[in-house]
């Protein structure tokens, strides 16, 4: 049962609150589907390769293009909507968000070619790349210190939902639209589908709240003419902070992108699988991933962020190399294989840590820009992945170049503990 709205909230910040209101739930909800349905736009499409590939008669250069542009794009999209969301406010920017990949993700199911194709995918990763950092603001500054691992871990797991969701319609809706409708209209109305998500805008406007600790920083320092990124360069220890996190964000960043980029046509070319088997197997992948990015926020809140992150980033590897390095020694045990499959999604349960740890380093004025900034840029550069994975395949095979996450997962265990712990650490509007 939702609780009442706590006393405290008329006379305090929500994250001064004692235990979560009504409000927080809203928001909590609202980042958390916004989160879900963004990295299902950007997901679906590795889910529809194949069919896309077939219908298109695309070359495996082409549809690498594609995915490194709509990566790529998402550094843009988390820089502006980043600055438009610590100038223009969190609630505002969630819904533009929203409705930026919505219609991305629905546009390129009218793509008769690569041209339109990787336009209207470099428009959803616009719209994605604000998503994360928006709602995982929000969550910063509105739960209390005590808690906010928990519920930021808690927003998070709408990754893993999303990607699952991609499955479901990737590998059974779509297979189930080409037969009824043709092979063509099967990805296609997979896109159509995608729309959907941008109705969550009218709740948005309607119910959440925006954030009290942003409209506190508004009246007492006017947001016209700020530049946030030249004020955090300008602050040596902040600019410290920023390179520290840039690393963490694009190690992790290469180990999520080189694991999930071509896992799907891993499954399906190497392994042999049916569509219909690669997404069961997925989705074994993603409710570890669901379960890693809950349990996350509760380590992470009670022993601190640095160890939790590295306890997470090793289960990663660990998963990782089984099921590329060493994975004609498990084949024949089914159930190993799985127990594996379980254990690279549960460890990609560290990026629960991200939003917690830069809200509680960057304070309010820039810390949408600096949030969106870090996660995103990390998540541009990815643009190259798709490419150095078929480099890499092409002498190791596609095992090989998707084993590459496991030494990134590794560096970033390693690396957190450069940042400093920043467990219980009070966000306020004025005075960081």
């Amino acid at each position: 049962m939702m609780p009442e709205a706590d006393p405290c909230t008329a006379t305090r910040l929500l994250n001064q609150c004692e235990r979560p209101t009504r409000a927080h739930y809203t928001i909590l909800g609202m980042s958390w589907a916004g989160w879900m349905f963004d990295f299902y736009d950007l997901m679906l499409f590795s889910f529809l390769l194949i069919p896309i590939k077939q219908t298109l008669g695309l070359s495996d250069d082409a549809l690498s293009l594609v995915l490194g542009s709509s990566l790529a794009a998402t550094a843009l999209g988390g820089i502006a909507f980043g600055w438009l969301s610590d100038r223009f406010g969190r609630k505002a920017v969630l819904s533009w968000t929203i409705l930026v990949y919505s219609i991305g993700a629905l546009m390129c199911g009218f793509a008769h070619g690569v041209v339109w194709l990787l336009v209207f995918r470099i428009i959803t990763g616009l719209g994605v790349g604000g998503e994360w950092a928006t709602g995982q603001t929000l969550v910063g500054e509105t739960f209390p210190a005590r808690m906010r691992a928990r519920y930021a871990a808690y927003m998070q797991t709408g990754a893993p939902l999303g990607i699952a969701l991609a499955a479901i319609v990737g590998g059974f809706v779509e297979p189930a639209i080409a037969r009824n409708f043709g092979p063509e209209w099967g990805w296609r109305g997979c896109f159509f589908l995608s729309v959907l998500p941008a109705l969550m805008v009218c709740f948005i406007r309607r119910g959440m709240p925006e954030s009290d600790v942003w409209l506190e920083r508004r009246r007492g320092v006017p947001t016209t003419g700020q530049r946030p990124l030249l004020e955090m360069f300008r602050t040596p220890q902040l600019r410290h902070f920023f390179y520290l996190a840039m690393i963490l964000s694009l190690t992790d960043m290469s180990a999520y992108w080189f694991t999930y980029t071509w896992l799907p046509k891993y499954l399906y070319d190497r392994l042999g699988f049916s569509m219909a088997k690669s997404g069961v197997w997925l989705l074994v992948t993603q409710l570890g991933g669901f379960l890693g990015y809950f349990s996350f926020g509760f380590i992470a809140d009670a022993k601190g962020r640095r160890l939790a992150y590295s306890i997470f980033s090793a289960i990663w590897a660990l998963g990782l190399l089984a099921v590329t390095w060493f994975w004609t020694a498990i084949a024949v045990w089914p159930m190993l294989t799985l127990l594996f499959m379980f254990m690279v999604g549960f460890g990609t349960g560290n990026f629960s840590g991200y939003g917690p740890i830069c809200a509680e380093l960057f304070p309010t004025q820039m810390r949408n820009t600096i949030m969106g900034t870090v996660f995103n840029l990390a998540r541009g550069v990815q643009f190259f992945t798709p490419w150095i994975i078929t480099i890499v395949a092409a002498r190791y095979g596609l095992g090989g170049g998707i084993s590459l996450a496991a030494g990134f997962a590794i560096f970033t265990g390693f690396w957190v503990w450069m940042l400093p712990e920043t467990r219980g650490t009070r966000i306020v509007a004025e005075g960081e």
